[in-house]
């Protein structure tokens, strides 16, 4: 009886009910005693669970002075396995076993990853992990060159295996009540954190259609358009913070100017992916918060380790109101049509985000004492799995806090896979007359 209701769901309530079990693994496991210097509740144990699942970064309480060696490293293995996907890792157990992917994993596999078919997805997964944990394992030698100097080799190579999981899979959590916050002018610490959240955040997809074409005309559109997306909003979001904060004295004003290059870099490309940060965000301008609030609710790319509604959708959503305002019929991208059935994706997707956010901020704004800012940059970190924070996380009502762990949870799997999970919508097969409705 139970194999058969298993059968029977979908995949998108198979993802959900998986990824919640994860969770609450991790939660049982975070509030063992051996894992906590500190006695904490069930809920802050479910909180930092979910918050690693979902590699967000957010949490109540100091990582590296709460957390003993033991629960540091089961936060660093939920973080690996959200980031990189629970049903890669089955997919990846299947094939060590012998044993043979079937549809249904195959089904699984596809919506965890996000990809538009179920053509190369095994492909895509034994990829996934050979790229993965040799960046990672790089970049976790190139940090130790600094740290390991700095904290012993024990210590040292620790801290450096930390941070470059986390920063890959764009988790944002750190060992130091600070974040990176000392390392504001470091080179080292800043190319090799921020390429980690880059290269993870821009999607497996991209990385693989890089890998398997050797000109940039022959790669897909969706590369494309991540690749320039990227790099546009990232420049365009590091100058605005160099300018914006460059007299601050709270954050840029009282850096060298080479400091202030490092600074206005690392925390214009952190915001859309990892929860990373060199700078005093709580003394950030407010027109700077505002930018960040944007680019976390725009996020990182599709099938990759970051959330937020995906900066190919936004880039969709850009091009289809250039074209209407052109009064063009067809959308057109890189001399490429545009289907109509992905301009109503992503429309839905960020309707369906928008709404779900602003619920969020609702509902803090009655149970929190804190300016409506501070809420909304919450919830948006939260809902763009980013982990970046005014301060506003560790002093949560238990409320807040349960909304939060939901809108990371939201945010992680993304709107429309948490609305099939309610039940795959039915096609229609009635058609009715279509009439006018007066817009605008």
């Amino acid at each position: 009886m139970i194999n058969r209701k298993w059968i029977k769901m979908n995949p998108s309530q198979l993802l959900v009910l998986v990824f919640s079990v994860f969770i609450l693994l991790g939660t049982i496991l975070l509030k063992l005693p051996i894992a906590t210097n500190n006695s904490i509740t069930w809920l802050d144990a479910l909180f930092t669970a979910t918050s690693a699942m979902t590699v967000t970064g957010l949490v109540v309480f100091d990582t590296g002075t709460v957390y003993t060696t033991f629960g540091e490293v089961v936060i660093l293995c939920l973080i690996q396995i959200g980031g990189l996907g629970i049903m890669s890792f089955a997919v990846l157990i299947f094939m060590v076993l012998g044993r043979k992917i079937g549809m249904k994993e195959r089904i699984l596999v596809q919506q965890a990853l996000n990809q538009t078919s179920l053509g190369g997805v095994i492909n895509l997964v034994k990829y996934l992990f050979i790229f993965s944990f040799s960046i990672e394992l790089i970049a976790m030698m190139f940090l130790a060159i600094r740290w390991v100097p700095e904290y012993g080799w024990g210590d040292g190579l620790y801290y450096s295996l930390f941070h470059a999981v986390s920063a890959f899979n764009n988790a944002g959590f750190g060992l130091w009540p600070d974040n990176l916050i000392s390392y504001v002018g470091d080179p080292i610490v800043n190319i090799v954190i921020s390429l980690l959240f880059i290269i993870g955040g821009i999607g497996f997809t991209v990385l693989l259609d890089l890998k398997n074409k050797n000109s940039f005309k022959r790669l897909s559109l969706h590369t494309k358009l991540m690749l320039w997306g990227s790099l546009l909003i990232n420049v365009f979001a590091m100058m605005a913070i160099f300018f914006i904060e460059y007299n601050n004295p709270h954050t840029l004003g009282s850096l060298s100017f080479m400091e202030k290059i490092w600074a206005s870099y690392f925390q214009g490309v952190a915001p859309r992916t990892a929860g990373f940060n060199t700078l005093d965000l709580a003394a950030l301008k407010e027109p700077t918060i505002l930018l960040i609030i944007i680019l976390m609710f725009i996020g990182a790319g599709s099938g990759s380790t970051g959330g937020g509604i995906k900066l190919t959708t936004f880039i969709l959503i850009v091009f289809s109101v250039i074209s209407f305002l052109k009064g063009r019929e067809d959308i057109v991208v890189l001399r490429r049509t545009i289907k109509e059935r992905l301009i109503v994706k992503a429309l839905s997707i960020s309707v369906i985000s928008l709404l779900f956010v602003m619920v969020g901020i609702f509902i803090l704004s009655l149970t929190e004492n804190a300016p409506l800012l501070f809420i909304f940059f919450e919830v948006v970190s939260a809902f763009g799995t980013v982990g970046l924070t005014l301060g506003l996380t560790y002093t949560l009502t238990p409320i807040g806090k349960i909304v939060i762990i939901i809108v990371m949870f939201f945010g992680k799997l993304g709107p429309l896979t948490m609305v099939y999970s309610l039940g795959k919508p039915k096609k229609e097969k009635i058609k009715y007359p279509s009439e006018d409705v007066l817009t605008g």
